[in-house]
Parts: C-alpha cells; structure tokens; sequence
C-alpha cells in the first residue's frame, strides 16, 4: 500500500512539476495561479535545487530511497529545464551599443507614482541617451517635470499621457523627442475595448504619418479578480501590434511565457518582438527590486515590428533604491535593413 502510494505521489509530483515549468504545454499560462508561479522562473529554479539537495538527504535513510531518489531526479528535471530556458533568453544585455545617428534609444520604468523623483526620472533618460521614455504609474505633472528637466539638460521632450480617474497608477505618461517628428495621442480601439482595462496605454501615432507608432503600454497585474481584465489587456496590447511599424513599452505584467499564442507572423505579442530576449537579457528581473536581478521577473518589456533590430538592451540595477520596485529598462532599436 505504502509502494503505491509512493508511486502515485511521485507521479502527481512529475505532472506539477511540468505544469508550473511549461504551463504553455497544458493552455495553463495566462490561468490562476500557474501565471503567478511561471512569471518566477528563477525562484523555481532555486526551489527545484532545493528540493534536490533535501530529497538527497533523505536518501540515506533506506526505506525512503526509492521514493526520495524518484523526487530528487523529478526536481533536478525541473531545476535543469528553468535554469536553461533562463539561459536561453539571456541574463547578461548589460551594455549598448554605440549609439548611430538613425538609433531609437527606448526606456521604460514604472515609477510607482510619487515614489521616483522626476529629476532622477530625466537624469537616468539623459544618461541612457533616451529618445522615448515610457512613464507608467506617472501622472502628467511628473511627466512634465521630467520634460522639463530633460530639456534644461539638453534634450527637450514632449509629454503625452492617459489617465483613468483615481492616483497616480491610474496614469500612464510618454515622452518623445521632437527628433522624430510630431506624434498626436490617439483612442486605439480593438473590438469592444479602446484601450487596457483597469490601468490606461498612450498610442501616439506620428502626426506625418511617417515614423512608427508608439506605444506606452500598462496591463493591470494579474491578481486573482483581475485575471480577466489582464488577460483581455494583453489581447488588446497584441493589436496594437498588427501594423508594420510600432514600438511598444512599458508594464506589461507579463513575462514572455504569458504572451504564448499571442503572437502572429512569428511576432512575441501580435507582430512585436521582444527586445530584450532578443539581446541576451530577457531573464534578467525588472520586478521587484526587493530581490536580486536573476530572481525577479521580466515584467516590463521594450517590442518592436520587423521594422526594427535590436541591437542592445541593458536593465539598470543601481537604482534599486530610487523609490520604485520597477527597474529601468533600455533598449536600443536601430532600422532594420533592407
């Protein structure tokens, strides 16, 4: 009895081991609560090689070998599978390139609202070259501050936002350089819904109609009320990729494991492809700062169409004390070729 009881736990624990690693596999990955744990990848992986090194321990008493030695190699599968696909997407991306005259440098940062000052807001843009600057949970007189700033130092900036009523996560502010030309904020609509749920997106289209679109982008966090608000904002954040020419930025609440099926014509999320994988840093945490970097979650995303390369990305971890449990992301786009 004690056998097959043994046998049927060790097989449950294979079927939630594969679960949480891959929900994609079981259609689980935007579904309460396997969303929540996949988002963790390298916690996972931790808890994995924890769970190894106990079920090791339990080896050395006989009557538990088989079981124990059945559960350690079920978690060094999983330990193994989280720590490579964390390698796969990259934990480095710490430099950019030299930036050319025909680069975009994009950076994201969810401000938590009051808690980031606006002057280290623009400081960090004018360091990282920033010509676009995606300000969720930013109200517009912070947004304008950081305007404000940023043109004292040099490097002037227009400021567009959305708000929804409520404080400042209700607001969502993006900057742009007037280098790339004149942009008007616009209502974007797919479907019933013109725009996220719960927390608000900026599309700014060019007003010339030449340049791309660019999108700063906020998805309610997937708490268990919320799963149907943040899964229908990623639908509609998807859309919003289905022209040839769009930059996107912002808090998606999402890692690339949430976007699966999501995409068309090979894109991550509707024809955007995601910047930071694609330059060797889609592990690397941008949420929380409370923990280190390769144990967070890649949460805040910079995507682009085909119309753009990436050519480096960097996720800025010495401003882990600004106020904001959001790191900085930066990313630098260059035209693609041809």
């Amino acid at each position: 009895m004690l056998r097959l009881l043994g046998i049927l736990i060790t097989v449950l624990a294979a079927i939630a081991a594969a679960m949480v690693t891959w929900p994609q596999f079981f259609r689980l990955e935007r579904t309460f609560p396997f969303a929540q744990i996949v988002s963790l990848r390298g916690a996972m992986t931790v808890l994995f090689a924890g769970v190894v090194l106990l079920m090791l321990l339990l080896c050395l008493a006989r009557p538990l070998r088989g079981f124990a030695a059945s559960l350690a190699i079920i978690a060094l599968a999983g330990a193994a599978v989280n720590g490579g696909i964390l390698l796969a997407r990259g934990a480095g991306g710490g430099t950019l390139p030299e930036k050319s005259a025909d680069a975009i440098r994009v950076m994201t940062w969810n401000t938590a609202g009051a808690a980031t000052d606006p002057q280290l807001i623009a400081k960090t843009a004018i360091a990282m070259q920033a010509d676009v600057v995606s300000l969720p949970e930013t109200m517009i007189e912070a947004g304008e501050a950081v305007a404000i700033a940023m043109r004292d130092m040099g490097s002037p900036m227009w400021a567009h936002h959305e708000a929804y009523p409520g404080w400042a996560a209700n607001s969502t502010t993006l900057l742009i350089s007037p280098s790339l030309g004149d942009y008007s904020v616009i209502e974007s609509t797919s479907g019933d819904a013109s725009g996220t749920a719960t927390v608000p997106t900026v599309v700014a289209m060019p007003v010339s109609g030449s340049g791309p679109t660019i999108v700063a982008a906020h998805a309610v966090a997937p708490r268990q009320d919320d799963m149907e608000h943040w899964r229908e904002s990623l639908t509609w954040l998807g859309d919003q990729c289905a022209s040839e020419n769009v930059i996107m930025a912002g808090d998606f609440n999402a890692t690339i494991d949430h976007m699966d099926r999501l995409g068309v014509d090979g894109g991550d999320l509707g024809r955007c492809h995601d910047a930071a994988i694609a330059t060797g840093a889609g592990a690397v945490g941008t949420w929380s700062t409370d923990w280190p970097a390769l144990l967070g979650t890649p949460i805040d995303h910079v995507l682009a169409t085909d119309a753009w390369t990436a050519t480096g990305s960097v996720v800025v971890t010495s401003l882990d004390d600004s106020g904001s449990d959001h790191r900085p992301l930066v990313v630098q786009l260059e035209p693609a070729a041809g």
